[in-house]
């Protein structure tokens, strides 16, 4: 297959690229820089320079491709709703261009993004295997800039590795690489409609991932009462303390996906994301 991706050049996408060019697809990445160009190079992948907004670039990509991939997204929090928009839009013309086709659009689920994932599925009707993949909110492994990252910056400024209450809510996590292979196996055949759980760790109490953090680091772990967490967590204050455990089990069924990397816990006691 001949697969569009945006966000090729990303955490995620470099990984999901080396998956399918592994697997014999042949990829076309969407990246807006000169340095992504370079890595889609070197991983094989032909290059379409653009963003998101450039819709045009999106249409022309898709309609000579075999499948989409849509990894891209702005993670502005000052503006989210305007992200939110652009991710939307960039659907609407992707799904647009696939129309007729019966050909995969996978789509990645984000927070609020309700619109965007019913704009995607209804191409189900025009004929587009339309399906999401909804990622746990950690996805972890070398060179993540995400969630986890963020809980040592703070922990290393405050002295302090913290969690709320008695830290019993749970996250769930899944390593990049293991994400990379759902992806594949989601364009390959997952059937149309399909909400696809990328979960590896279905849900890590955050005491422990705190206890973590605070071992490596050198710092106390501390409880916190929730009053507190917007000002210790910043933008993550709002989810810290959420009890988000899910359940891949359907997904493995469907599509006989099988995460073979370290998990959440042990990926942090490889020490990368301790040094800098």
């Amino acid at each position: 297959m001949r697969i569009f991706v945006t966000g090729a050049a990303g955490y995620i996408g470099t990984a999901v690229v080396r998956e399918l060019i592994g697997a014999g697809h042949q990829v076309v990445g969407l990246t807006r820089s000169e340095n992504g160009a370079h890595v889609l190079e070197s991983l094989g992948a032909e290059v379409a320079r653009g963003v998101l907004e450039d819709l045009d670039i999106l249409r022309s990509c898709a309609a000579t491709s075999d499948g989409v991939i849509h990894l891209a997204f702005n993670h502005d929090f000052s503006n989210f709703a305007a992200s939110l928009a652009t991710d939307l839009r960039a659907i609407e013309a992707m799904g647009e261009a696939l129309t007729g086709s019966g050909k995969p659009l996978v789509i990645t689920a984000h927070a609020n993004g309700k619109t965007s994932e019913d704009a995607a599925l209804a191409f189900i009707e025009q004929g587009v295997r339309a399906l999401i993949v909804s990622l746990a909110p950690s996805v972890h492994g070398e060179g993540d800039k995400g969630f986890v990252p963020e809980l040592i910056r703070i922990a290393q400024e405050r002295g302090s590795s913290a969690y709320i209450g008695d830290g019993s809510n749970r996250w769930p996590a899944i390593h990049r690489l293991d994400a990379a292979v759902l992806f594949r196996l989601a364009v390959e055949s997952a059937p149309a409609g399909s909400r696809l759980d990328g979960v590896h760790d279905e849900g890590i109490a955050f005491s422990d991932i705190a206890a973590a953090i605070g071992r490596h680091v050198d710092v106390p772990v501390v409880s916190i009462p929730p009053e507190e967490a917007q000002a210790i967590f910043g933008f993550l204050g709002m989810v810290a303390s959420l009890d988000l455990a899910r359940s891949s089990e359907g997904t493995k069924e469907l599509l006989g996906w099988k995460p073979v990397q370290h998990g959440l816990l042990a990926d942090l006691e490889q020490g990368h994301y301790f040094t800098k």
